[in-house]
């Protein structure tokens, strides 16, 4: 294809998910992620970020005008190894400026297709304000010159610098002003020739002029230096104040240096807005000014992009009874909004209405997490039914975002969902999450997070991870339909289980315990979550739920559908929230997609079962049958379904005469039995039979026991017999 060899001629549009799927050499449009001292990152698709060096700039990194979110172009010169992309600089900033563009989708049709430009450089901009108390000394104060054919309709006023620290507006001409990448305008110095004829021309049209100045600029400044103070409102109202100048009084909960403006992120009682304070280029405005501080503010405002924001005029921070007085307004309206009215179950659950006030506590930590801007981090299993519980806090939690943001990318900012392979939340995935939490506050200067772990914090075996968590102070809740380990209650912010209760969990799966409290967060959505808890349930759902679900315009066949679906796509991309995906298929779909996906899972799960039940090994144990399957020889490895979930097939489709089923690998397997068993005794019988094997029990949810495969065969008759034992 002949646009393969003008590579460099075209800027391209990454529709790909890994950084190796670029090509070096090859321009790209990208969205400006945050800044450091060593450079820019740059997002180039959702999850793939460059690194634009500061040697890389053809000028300094201060005085770069781009901002978080700008639209840019750069150049990929090199994916390392690790998966880091180093970008070069274009001089190219604009569509028009490169010979054409196209789509790099490397897992699609659409790969090398022309993109239409959808540039549009008209229209005016708004003009860039000072802030009260910043000098101006170093920028043009002469007044704009009309051209040469005197046309009024050509010149724009100008007014002269207010004085006692009042404001200077400047309204110049096309071509008097250079705007940054807000769509603000600030004045740049003007040339000798410039001031010369300025000065010449204001000294022959001085004495014609003076009147009409007198009659004209002088009561304008006058009536500026007569207003009174702005009037306070609520950030919820500026919705229908834009051009009006306001004041508002509320807490600072984030403050970021752009090439531009200083972006201030203000909350008060009612929302959160952004105020750009504007000083030069690069040069942070009120550095006094921190995040947490209680401040008042007086702005003008503005709809920028399509979302509105405050150009600051006069910035504050308030003291003593003044900033204790809006201390306790903000605390007193985040309290009252926060904390839901009341929690109503979904359906009639002993086990859910028993928990009712933890469900109530829950929600109030996730709604006051997305009044302070704090993110959210939601855990959970990568099954059918950690996917349930989490997409049901996700769906419910996001409007509030929406609600309570301006930014366009607020929900991508305040909430992520990152599902776990293993259903334990062990160092690895606490470092994980530990690691990113640090790198955003030290990048975006966000707050640490809220982190929902929803049916894999439950257990000790999670304990190191909480407490990692722990020591940075990030708040943890914890979901879950089964036991809670004492020392969990103790680490934990928030436990949500009916274990902490008199009333036994019974068929209680965490998928609609989820979808309670996803209710129970957002209680205008609540019809939302109505089917989910029968989603979440493979065998005998309850009739509360299947009632439900059946109310909604889900029956019996349609719940089968999205369980199966959701627990393919869980398998495939496991570490990837698939928020679209998953949405698509639980909450808008007409049955199309459903059905596509999970006739994929009947057939790949019938096969597999289909293989491994003619190679299991029936034993007899203490007059008890026993299935065994080696899944190493017997199974896809690294294919669908995974080891555990053939494990729960296999078990649903043995008659009444087996005890119980046995799936291992090399060095790890797992348990199902048609009663309870306490996987834990079992490993520590087996320990005991075996001690060589290094037997431990991990993941109790999935009745899962590690070993060393040297042991192998000694460990799985050891937990068989075990497990006989307690039936």
């Amino acid at each position: 294809m002949d646009w393969i060899t003008h590579d460099e001629d075209v800027w391209f549009d990454f529709r790909g998910n890994s950084p190796e799927q670029l090509t070096p050499g090859r321009y790209y449009k990208g969205t400006v992620d945050g800044f450091a001292e060593f450079g820019v990152f740059v997002d180039l698709a959702r999850g793939v970020t460059g690194l634009l060096h500061r040697s890389e700039l053809d000028r300094r990194l201060e005085t770069l005008d781009w901002e978080s979110g700008d639209t840019v172009f750069v150049q990929v010169k090199n994916v390392r190894d690790n998966g880091n992309i180093d970008l070069g600089w274009s001089i190219r900033q604009s569509e028009s400026e490169f010979r054409g563009a196209r789509v790099h989708d490397p897992n699609g049709d659409a790969d090398g297709e022309p993109i239409e430009s959808e540039e549009d450089d008209s229209g005016p901009k708004p003009v860039k304000k000072t802030p009260k108390g910043v000098s101006t000394k170093s920028r043009s104060q002469s007044p704009s010159t009309s051209s040469d054919t005197g046309d009024d309709d050509t010149t724009s006023a100008s007014v002269a610098p207010a004085t006692n620290g009042e404001q200077t507006e400047a309204v110049t001409a096309s071509g008097d002003a250079e705007a940054d990448d807000e769509g603000f305008e600030f004045e740049t110095e003007a040339t000798d020739a410039e001031s010369a004829a300025s000065d010449e021309s204001d000294e022959s049209d001085e004495s014609d002029e003076s009147d009409e100045s007198d009659e004209s600029d002088e009561p304008q400044l006058q009536e500026r230096e007569a207003d009174v103070e702005p009037e306070r409102v609520s950030v919820d109202s500026l919705g229908d104040r834009v051009d009006d100048l306001v004041r508002i009084e509320g807490e600072v909960v984030g403050a970021r240096q752009t090439g531009g403006p200083t972006i201030f992120e203000i909350r008060d009682e009612t929302a959160v807005v952004d105020c750009a304070a504007f000083v030069e280029a690069g040069v942070r405005a009120y550095p006094d000014v921190e995040e947490g501080d209680i401040v008042r503010l007086d702005g003008e405002v503005e709809m920028r992009r399509g979302e509105l924001q405050i150009e600051t005029e006069d910035l504050t921070a308030l003291e003593g009874d003044e900033a204790e007085t809006v201390e306790t307004r903000l605390a007193d309206a985040l309290s009252e909004k926060a904390r839901p009215d009341e929690v109503e179950p979904l359906g009639d659950h002993d086990a859910v209405a028993a928990v009712t006030d933890q469900l109530t506590d829950a929600a109030e930590a996730i709604r006051t997490a997305v009044l302070q801007s704090r993110p959210i981090v939601v855990r959970h299993a990568a099954t059918a039914d950690g996917y349930v519980a989490g997409a049901a806090i996700e769906r419910a939690t996001l409007p509030l975002i929406r609600e309570e943001h301006a930014r366009a990318d607020a929900e991508y900012h305040f909430f992520t969902r990152r599902p776990l392979d293993d259903p334990v939340y062990g160092m690895d995935a606490a470092t994980s999450d530990v690691t990113r939490m640090l790198q955003d506050s030290e990048r975006h200067d966000e707050k640490l997070p809220l982190v929902v772990l929803v049916g894999v914090g439950g257990t000790t075996d999670s304990l190191d991870g909480l407490g990692l968590l722990g020591v940075y102070g990030a708040s943890r809740i914890v979901v879950d339909a089964e036991t809670v380990d004492t020392e969990i209650v103790d680490e934990a912010s928030v436990v949500v289980s009916p274990s902490l209760t008199d009333v036994a969990a019974g068929d209680l799966s965490t998928g609609a315990l989820g979808a309670n409290l996803g209710a129970a967060v957002n209680a205008d959505d609540r019809a939302e979550f109505a089917h989910l808890p029968a989603v979440s349930y493979w065998t005998e759902t309850p009739t509360v739920y299947a009632e439900l679900a059946a109310e909604s315009g889900y029956d019996a066949d349609r719940t089968r559908e999205l369980r199966e679906a959701i627990a393919l796509e869980a398998y495939y991309q496991s570490y990837q929230d698939k928020r679209e995906l998953i949405t698509d298929l639980l909450f808008e779909d007409d049955g199309g997609l459903a059905g596509h996906v999970s006739e994929q899972f009947r057939i790949k799960l019938d096969d597999e079962v289909e293989t491994a039940e003619a190679n299991l090994e029936h034993r007899e144990i203490d007059g008890r049958e026993v299935a065994v399957l080696d899944a190493d020889s017997y199974s896809h490895k690294y294919d669908f379904p995974p080891t555990s979930l053939l494990a729960d097939a296999l078990h649903r489709n043995a008659d009444e005469s087996r005890a119980a089923t046995v799936v291992y690998a090399t060095d790890e397997l797992f348990v199902r039995t048609s009663d309870d068993v306490d996987v834990r005794a079992a490993a520590a019988d087996a320990s005991a039979a075996v001690p060589e094997g290094g037997v431990t029990a991990v993941g109790i949810r999935q009745n899962r026991v590690e070993f060393l495969s040297g042991a192998r065969e000694a460990v799985v008759d050891a937990v068989a017999e075990a497990v006989v034992d307690q039936l």
